[in-house]
């Protein structure tokens, strides 16, 4: 069996594809491309797949991670070439690589998103961002399916600034950009809880729905307080192997092998 993870996006309007949607598309995407999947055993089998840490409904993403297990080697580069053809434009897969550790779920322990904040000002976001960071806690509530849950935003954020659009980004009026570097606790601290927070210590209320980007998920770095790509020790592993292999077969080979 042979396992392959792949980075995929949510873009456009695809962002308000709910996880199942994109279950359904992903795995109909497997049977066009004839990819050979192992299934799972029981009086259902389903292709064996795990998804990882997915993003929020509404929420777009370039960094959402998951894990299929095939029944026979396939090239990774070729295996994302394919899935791309079947997949609807937004839901393409933009890396892929073959499992080579373990533990991908254990590496997503942070992610870094993008809070675009039309209508807000600049000067307004910083105002409500220093307000945010300086509160020891910052209560908010979210609906669960158990009911109304009350939880701290302000410890999982690692980072938060306010910023101006890049100049290559069409705006009408005035618009802030918020930065958001947050580690994965228990409940999950999103950036909606983050947005309800800015409300509670600043009064900051977007007058329109702010658009919410993922841009990268992976290992939190305490040293750098940013993420690491969580597909790296993989392909540093693939990389390592025929390095060794080589090595092995240098040694086995004899003193003078091959000469006349």
């Amino acid at each position: 069996m042979q396992r392959i993870r792949l980075r995929y996006t949510k873009r456009g309007r695809l962002r308000f594809t709910s996880h199942r949607d994109f279950q359904r598309a992903f795995e109909r995407a497997l049977r066009r491309a004839e990819v050979p999947m192992a299934y799972s055993a029981g009086f259902t089998p389903h292709p064996k797949v795990s998804y990882a840490n997915a993003a929020p409904t509404g929420t777009g993403s370039e960094a959402e991670y998951l894990e299929i297990a095939l029944t026979a080697q396939r090239d990774p580069d070729e295996l994302r070439e394919l899935l791309n053809e079947s997949l609807p434009d937004g839901l393409d897969i933009t890396d892929a690589v073959e499992a080579r550790t373990s533990g991908l779920a254990d590496r997503l322990t942070g992610s870094i998103w993008e809070l675009r904040l039309d209508g807000v000002t600049v000067e307004e976001a910083e105002k409500a961002v220093s307000a945010f960071l300086a509160a020891e806690t910052v209560e908010v509530e979210r609906r669960t399916k158990n009911g109304m849950r009350t939880f701290d935003a302000r410890e999982a954020v690692a980072d938060l600034r306010a910023a101006r659009p890049p100049a290559d980004r069409s705006q009408d009026g005035p618009c802030a950009i918020l930065r958001l570097v947050v580690r994965h606790f228990t409940p999950a601290v999103r950036p909606d809880d983050v947005l309800s927070g800015l409300r509670a210590v600043a009064d900051l209320a977007p007058p329109v729905p702010v658009a919410v980007t993922r841009l990268a998920q992976g290992l939190f770095d305490e040293e750098t307080g940013t993420v690491t790509d969580p597909l790296a020790p993989d392909r540093e592993a693939v990389t390592a192997a025929p390095s060794k292999a080589a090595g092995l077969t240098a040694a086995k080979t004899p003193t003078g092998a091959g000469s006349a």
